[in-house]
């Protein structure tokens, strides 16, 4: 079992994704966005972040640099409906595991997450 925190704007994906995750057997732990997700992280112990690229506020590509500096070894695993912001993530390939492209099945996400939580990359 692993504590993930998953940021997303968007509550359908969010719920679908922590439903996923809990049926797995995960701690899941659910944000809006970016700025909610660094309060989160600055108390709270995660093995596995898993968020958004396009988001309000702060973007999972400036969170996931925050995170990669503050915390490295949080794992970290994007996701993203815009083939245009899953390149620029690509540039972090050393930072994040993967950017899983929406929308996705429950196997994706959850194959995703427990490759990312194993180290395979």
């Amino acid at each position: 079992m692993a504590r993930i925190l998953v940021a997303e704007d968007d509550r359908a994906v969010r719920e679908f994704v922590k439903r996923a995750l809990d049926h797995r057997g995960h701690e899941v732990t659910t944000v809006e966005d970016g700025l909610q997700a660094l309060t989160v992280l600055q108390t709270e112990t995660f093995d596995l972040l898993i968020t958004d690229i396009v988001m309000p506020g702060l973007d999972g590509i400036a969170l996931a640099l925050k995170m990669a500096k503050d915390k490295p070894e949080l794992r970290i695993l994007m996701m993203s409906g815009y083939s245009a912001e899953r390149q620029r993530a690509h540039n972090l390939d050393s930072l994040i595991h993967k950017v899983v492209p929406k929308p996705f099945s429950l196997k994706e996400i959850c194959d995703a997450a427990e490759g990312a939580l194993a180290g395979k990359f």
